[in-house]
């Protein structure tokens, strides 16, 4: 224990303020991420400090205990409440990863910890979630990580099988899921613009409980209806009920085209109308679509850590930069030689990583 010690004291430590920027659990995902793969220890201190619960949250906590699974770390500060963390990173391994989540903690918000190291271990990594919520606030839904981010993901050369034996929503989470990386090494990307549209799809899904009152249908006719006007084409529907422990429904409505897949989700609340989610969505949506950028708001911060450790330059467009992305490119400076540029291009942003 001791030369572990010495040892720790002689590696060179990325020290980084939690406050910054955006202030949120992002800096700890990403900075652990990052860390995992280049194998500088981190430290990060006032977590979410100005948050109204500051510090380290259940499903914070278990992101990184599972991060430090999969690459043998050494990790201190990892309590409820915590606004310290130090995380040591040893190597990445091939592991199967059990994950509880007791609340409805975010099973998204978990993967963006996991997954881009998973992608540099020398095997397979399969993380079985149990508990957490497949669709909740302040994150992206299971189907947006699906059918918008996993599409991009797949542009990269970097593919995940993923299968949702029961979704999860607020308060209560209860999800069962199980995803699968098979070691892939990213490419870079420059797409020339967002390239023909081949579809628009809308998918809008509900818990069991609320197949008598037609949720997932009435979301998705109140989209449709407000895309129909928009596109001269048929927009493809999914209407699907799921079993969960609590009631619940969510919306994501994507468009592939040539060269890029764009998208936006929504959920539904109590005393919410059906109809309300189902139009805010096709409102978020012609918004991203309006701007011609190849990816939306969301996948523009997203994207930052797998393209920054891939190899070549990479350049595109996003439809805004906000607080997430910015503070994404500071923590993703601590750890790469990479150098990303932002230039704001009429109605979106054209963003460089070289």
């Amino acid at each position: 224990m001791s030369h572990l010690i010495i040892e720790m004291a002689q590696t060179k430590v990325v020290s980084l303020d939690g406050s910054y920027g955006e202030g949120g659990g992002q800096i700890v995902r990403t900075a652990t991420a990052c860390s995992a793969i280049t194998g500088t220890p981190c430290r990060i201190s006032n977590i979410r400090l100005n948050r109204t619960n500051p510090g380290l949250r259940h499903q914070h906590v278990i992101g990184l205990r599972a991060l430090s699974r999969l690459c043998d770390a050494t990790l201190a500060g990892d309590e409820i409440g915590s606004t310290e963390i130090s995380f040591y990173p040893g190597s990445i391994k091939a592991a199967s990863l059990e994950v509880g989540i007791k609340t409805a903690g975010s099973i998204t918000l978990a993967l963006q910890t996991l997954l881009l190291p998973a992608f540099f271990a020398p095997g397979k990594v399969r993380i079985d979630f149990h508990g957490g919520a497949t669709d909740t606030f302040f994150s992206p839904t299971i189907d947006y990580h699906r059918f918008v981010f996993s599409r991009i993901l797949e542009r990269l050369g970097l593919g995940t099988n993923m299968n949702i034996v029961r979704r999860g929503f607020y308060p209560k989470g209860g999800a069962e899921m199980e995803v699968g990386i098979l070691p892939a090494k990213a490419s870079s990307w420059k797409p020339d613009g967002r390239g023909t549209l081949h579809k628009v799809i809308i998918m809008s899904g509900a818990s069991e409980i609320l197949r008598r009152r037609r949720v997932a249908e009435r979301q998705a006719e109140a989209a449709g209806a407000k895309l129909k006007c928009y596109f001269n084409f048929e927009v493809e529907v999914n209407i699907e009920y799921f079993p969960a422990v609590s009631a619940g429904s969510t919306i994501c409505i994507a468009a592939d085209f040539e060269h890029t897949t764009i998208g936006v989700d929504g959920l539904g609340r109590r005393g919410k109308m059906a109809e309300a989610v189902g139009e805010e969505a096709a409102d978020a949506f012609m918004t991203e679509y309006d701007t011609g950028a190849c990816l939306d708001v969301h996948a523009g911060d997203q994207i930052l850590p797998f393209l920054s450790f891939a190899e070549g330059k990479s350049e595109f467009t996003v439809s805004k930069i906000h607080k997430h992305t910015t503070t994404n490119m500071w923590v993703i400076g601590h750890f790469t030689g990479k150098k990303i540029q932002i230039e704001s291009v009429g109605t979106k942003s054209s963003v460089l990583i070289e």
